[in-house]
């Protein structure tokens, strides 16, 4: 009992201990249920997204092979030992001794050489800093989509699971009562069918809701099965400049533009590179010599070698790269194309999305949610018939969906448009009113 009352301590301590701990998990609660602006996601990606660190690598590497181009060649070292017998012309024997050679060569580019694999290794350096940036444009715009993704579905799941309460509800009340006719039993039966349908849509909202989250997850390096609460977000759909204006900043600030153009150097540096290579290399560097047999000599000079191009002339690799090269040109002009076309379609896409949502009523899911929220409770009076009742609740849900949907489509295309002109057309949506959600309602 000693022993226990000396580990248990003063009751003042444990209680002091206790009531740290409980407000140490409050706060850990709190900290890991409080809401995420979008803007805080994408910085938590940039630090432990995996492939990002992948692409900030790729630039290391071609920093050290940009070292390694501009690095001359070590020195080659070589000797030679051996012995000699001196033998007089009568044949008579006069003696033995060692023989022996040393040289030092270093090896010298045909000029020019070492600057264009210089100039070819910057190129790549370039290309890997091109890659960094559009990944961290496609990462942005990829989270920033979920995260709309993720409050659109939980917006159909809430709309889906409130009327499908209502049906519930009502289907529990009929079940009560002895239907003296038929009509009660049928309604019944239209209810139950009706929410079993939107007992089926709000399971899919809510299955869309947690990929959207093991996505997002992914893409922050985080556990998959960690949950996250992203804040409303006030939607943010500016109106676009002409095609030709986009097209224009495509054409400046385009990634997949940019690395075709770079690559098109670089070819053109390696056509220039293969015709360079066509003359050998020299290796020079001092010599030394000698012999102790009868007598000790001594030889110094300098040695000089070289291939001499007879057979291979490097025209092949030349020829190769003179092709190289022209595929890169073809690739960039297809490159243009194939990016303009996309502008427009994407552009296209953006306006008609934006037209659509123009022509609703600023404050129409809001009226039909008041129209369904009515109907339930004219129908429990008997004034509403089943008909118009499921209509209404139906026509709530279907335009909860376009809405949402138009949305989504929308934010797609002018993240498409942002990769595509590589210009930010848009900021990440600020956090809105606890009291709305993704579709604008109270």
């Amino acid at each position: 009992m000693a022993n226990l009352q000396v580990l248990s301590g003063p009751p003042l301590q444990v209680k002091c201990l206790g009531l740290l701990l409980s407000c140490a998990l409050s706060l850990a609660a709190s900290a890991a249920a409080k809401p995420r602006s979008i803007a805080s996601l994408v910085e938590e990606a940039y630090l432990k997204n995996p492939e990002l660190h992948f692409y900030e690598q790729e630039i290391a590497v071609a920093q050290g092979d940009r070292r390694t181009a501009g690095t001359w060649p070590n020195p080659d070292l070589s000797g030679q030992i051996g012995a000699k017998v001196y033998n007089s012309l009568g044949g008579r024997y006069e003696g033995t001794g060692p023989v022996w050679t040393v040289s030092l060569a270093e090896t010298f580019e045909f000029p020019g050489r070492v600057t264009l694999r210089k100039a070819i290794a910057d190129r790549q350096v370039a290309l890997a800093r091109i890659g960094l940036e559009q990944f961290r444009l496609s990462l942005r715009n990829r989270i920033e989509t979920l995260c709309y993704r993720l409050l659109a579905a939980q917006d159909r799941a809430a709309a889906a699971t409130e009327v499908t309460r209502r049906f519930r509800d009502l289907i529990a009340v009929l079940v009560l009562h002895e239907p003296a006719d038929p009509t009660p039993f049928i309604e019944m039966r239209i209810l139950e069918g009706n929410a079993a349908t939107l007992n089926r849509r709000a399971t899919q909202a809510r299955t869309e809701l947690q990929s959207a989250q093991f996505e997002l997850n992914f893409l922050r390096g985080v556990p998959m099965n960690q949950q996250v609460e992203v804040a409303g977000q006030n939607i943010n759909l500016p109106t676009l400049p002409d095609f030709g204006q986009l097209i224009a900043h495509a054409d400046g600030r385009n990634f997949d533009l940019q690395t075709r153009r770079a690559e098109l150097e670089q070819q053109g540096l390696r056509v220039r590179l293969a015709h360079n290579e066509q003359w050998p290399s020299v290796k020079v560097g001092p010599y030394t010599a000698g012999e102790n047999v009868i007598d000790s000599k001594r030889e110094l000079g300098l040695t000089l070698s070289m291939s001499l191009p007879l057979w291979n002339q490097a025209q092949g690799s030349e020829q190769a790269a003179k092709a190289r090269l022209n595929q890169a040109g073809a690739s960039l002009d297809k490159a243009v194309r194939e990016v303009e076309r996309e502008i427009i379609n994407a552009a296209d896409s953006y306006n008609k999305e934006l037209k659509t949502l123009g022509e609703d009523p600023p404050q129409l899911l809001a009226q039909l949610r008041d129209a369904a929220k009515l109907a339930d409770d004219n129908y429990r009076l008997g004034a509403l018939p089943i008909s118009t009742y499921t209509e209404i609740q139906s026509q709530y849900l279907a335009g909860t969906d376009s809405v949402l949907s138009a949305r989504l489509n929308a934010l797609q295309n002018l993240a498409n448009l942002e990769y595509l002109t590589g210009e930010q057309l848009h900021g990440i949506g600020l956090p809105s009113s606890p009291s709305k959600d993704f579709s604008g309602k109270e």
